[in-house]
């Protein structure tokens, strides 16, 4: 029997197109939610087959770019396939499905309003990262990070109460001031220098700039790309966990934070390039700002009741890894953050449908309210527990590898202390994570508590089991995955 497969650059235009075709769909069918919910998971499979036929066409070999069309001299708007965009497709349109089924469960359970919009948004936020993820270039990769803000903040203000409408400003003030300000800034910057703003191996601007203005040009980037929440820049997300559930866990988890931290990437690597950065010593003060914000993110946490809050807190923390393995320009530390884009994503959309599946039905949010919630909602806090391991960093569960990569990309770099913020960092991640399960589990339970199986429905409590195995089986594949990876370091 034969399979029809897609060209890679047809299976990529598919990968775009197919969220649009759901956005449409939940706006026809808006009025009948099971077809319209249907068709959304439909389109989010078709999407991910899409990705699944880019890789098994491509590899992780680099394409040359596609033009669909110039606008002005050395900038078009082009794409093509390199490994670390093709791994931020996979994750974010395979995590889509779950996420999809998740916010059927989570919505109609808790009895949202407004589902076809939210979904219909939903919906171009995928689009945006397929077009962030392959973008051959950072003009393009620009204009679908816009829209990827765009898109998502109906969804972080879509209960409408006055608290959300807050933590919807804030997000949109926060990364559309850095993106405009200070990225935009970079990119002309960059242009104007090379003459380019295409995504080489090696990077561009070797060569064409020397002294004070690559720190600066770096700092701007750095501080532009407000979707990597590196301190002082991370406000908008905390502010943004007024969201539905189902927006934290994908969007806050796995499509707006990893869009900025694989900007972060593609600019150190591709723009920069690793070897410019280890000659020049440019990026030393941004790994110091990285590791100061691991560590202070973390003991803000550990002070956090609100569950999703302190979530927020851990992911500012977990992003600040991604940008210390650039920052590190080495090699080791490259991998290490590309391959921490994967694992952290499972994890954390892990911990994220658990505070909601809670939610939807004991409507508890704050930690020190769930004692003993494990007895009545084991497979959750089970979920909660693996995903919090990954998170964490031991072994078997896949967040150990990135650490132990930085780690030797602190070694190669002769940067020991970074080995010693890294530990700490684990160390602070059981302060924080850890109780909460200790809590659920092994207190003695309230009244108001059920002393036997209680679970949230199965569409809130199945995809989170599922990313939550996802965990355990990423650790064992980290070797291949860290292979696919390798030749975005290679000259």
């Amino acid at each position: 029997m034969e399979f029809y497969t897609l060209d890679t650059m047809t299976a990529l235009y598919c990968a775009m197109l197919l969220p649009f075709l759901a956005m449409a769909g939940n706006m026809a069918f808006s009025g009948m939610q099971n077809v319209r919910d249907t068709f959304t998971l439909l389109c989010a499979v078709l999407t991910f087959s899409c990705v699944l036929m880019i890789l098994s066409n491509v590899g992780n070999d680099v394409t040359e770019p596609v033009s669909l069309f110039n606008v002005f001299p050395g900038v078009d708007i082009a794409f093509n396939i390199e490994p670390l965009g093709l791994l931020f497709a996979i994750i974010a349109s395979g995590l889509w499905i779950l996420t999809h089924i998740y916010g059927v469960g989570y919505m109609r359970g808790n009895n949202e309003k407004h589902h076809a919009r939210f979904f219909a948004c939903f919906c171009i936020a995928i689009s945006s990262v397929i077009g962030i993820a392959f973008a051959s270039n950072m003009f393009t990769l620009f204009l679908f990070y816009e829209i990827l803000t765009v898109s998502t903040y109906p969804l972080v203000a879509h209960k409408g109460t006055p608290e959300s409408i807050r933590g919807a400003r804030t997000y949109l003030a926060i990364l559309i001031g850095t993106s405009v300000a200070l990225q935009l800034t970079a990119i002309i910057w960059t242009y104007v220098l090379t003459g380019t703003l295409d995504f080489t191996q090696g990077g561009i601007l070797e060569g064409k700039v020397v002294g004070w203005i690559v720190p600066v040009l770096l700092g701007l980037y750095a501080f532009g790309i407000g979707k990597a929440a590196l301190m002082p820049f991370h406000k908008w997300l905390p502010a943004a966990m007024v969201a539905p559930t189902p927006v934290s866990a994908l969007l806050h988890a796995v499509a707006v934070v990893k869009a900025g931290v694989f900007t972060m990437l593609k600019v150190g690597i591709y723009i920069f390039g690793i070897d410019f950065l280890a000659d020049t010593g440019a990026s030393e003060w941004l790994m110091w700002l990285a590791a100061y914000s691991i560590i202070a993110a973390s003991i803000i946490a550990m002070y956090q009741d609100n569950l999703k809050k302190r979530l927020a807190y851990s992911t500012i923390s977990q992003l600040s890894y991604i940008t210390l393995g650039m920052a590190l320009a080495s090699s080791m530390g490259a991998l290490g953050g590309g391959m921490h884009i994967a694992m952290h994503a499972m994890g954390k959309i892990t911990l994220f449908m658990c505070a909601g599946a809670i939610y939807v039905k004991f409507h508890k949010t704050e930690i020190s309210q769930m004692t003993g919630l494990g007895r009545a909602m084991p497979i959750t806090f089970a979920a909660f527990f693996i995903a919090s391991l990954s998170i964490i960093g031991l072994p078997p569960l896949g967040g150990s590898w990135p650490k132990f990569l930085l780690m030797l990309g602190a070694v190669d770099t002769g940067h020991y202390i970074i080995i010693g913020v890294l530990m700490l960092s684990s160390l602070l991640n059981v302060a924080y994570l850890l109780p909460i399960v200790g809590r659920a589990f092994f207190l003695p339970i309230p009244n108001d508590i059920p002393r036997t199986y209680n679970e949230a429905p199965i569409l809130c409590w199945l995809p989170p089991a599922l990313t939550a195995i996802g965990c355990i089986i990423l650790f064992f594949y980290a070797g291949t995955l860290q292979d696919f990876l390798t030749p975005i370091v290679q000259k």
